[in-house]
């Protein structure tokens, strides 16, 4: 009679073995291509005193998601710069609305100095402010879901595709391409203009001299 122990010895060795593990799948390749670093970086001109201009080398070795990312984030910086740029200059110049901004504050009582007139905002305005720039955010990523191809899925960085944001009127509809691309590239200019015209006003404000020239009250 056979003892245990050598009935455990006998056991037939596939019984023994222990299945191995089903080796992972390999991971899907991806089903969309993002317009190119070089595509991207072509237009407008970014040479500046002979060289590409790029002083911190972001775009040196990026991927072609990352440089478009940075050309849409760079058009998004360049509206925002426009519109205040304009508003810093428009309520200087003292224009206002009629009626009340809040209850009890008038817009002809707000300050014409650009800072003076962001801090006589109360706060609750503020706050509606960036609620409606966190669903504008919102919504144009929505949109380029939606409404095309994604600035990172092959679509062109920069596009506004948010209904009646930036061309409430339909004026652009019957442009061509070849306009439409031409009009992006002055866009990113002026963006990148009024960028450095917004921070040497806002520079002037908050340090006295720092700005050669401008010596009126900002």
């Amino acid at each position: 009679m056979k003892r245990f122990s050598d009935a455990a010895v006998e056991a037939p060795a596939e019984e023994a073995e222990v299945a191995a593990p089903a080796p992972a799948p390999a991971p899907a390749a991806p089903t969309y291509t993002c317009q190119s670093a070089a595509k991207t970086l072509e237009s407008p001109n970014c040479l500046e005193f002979g060289s590409f201009w790029d002083p911190l080398g972001l775009s040196e070795g990026a991927s072609d998601e990352v440089v478009a990312w940075y050309r849409h984030a760079e058009v998004k910086h360049g509206r925002v710069a426009m519109a205040a740029f304009v508003g810093w200059c428009v309520v200087g110049a003292g224009f206002h609305l009629n009626g009340e901004l809040s209850h009890g504050l008038n817009f002809a009582d707000i300050p014409k100095a650009g800072l003076a007139a962001w801090d006589a905002t109360p706060g609750k305005g503020k706050v509606q402010m960036l609620l409606f720039a966190g669903l504008i955010e919102f919504h144009d990523e929505l949109f380029h879901s939606r409404r095309g191809k994604h600035y990172l899925r092959g679509g062109v960085p920069g596009r506004n595709v948010v209904p009646g944001l930036y061309d409430p009127f339909g004026l652009s509809v019957n442009r061509s391409e070849a306009d439409l691309a031409r009009g992006r590239d002055v866009e990113i200019k002026n963006g990148r203009l009024a960028m450095i015209g917004f921070i040497g006003m806002y520079s002037a404000a908050m340090i006295k001299g720092s700005i050669p020239f401008i010596t009126w009250d900002v």
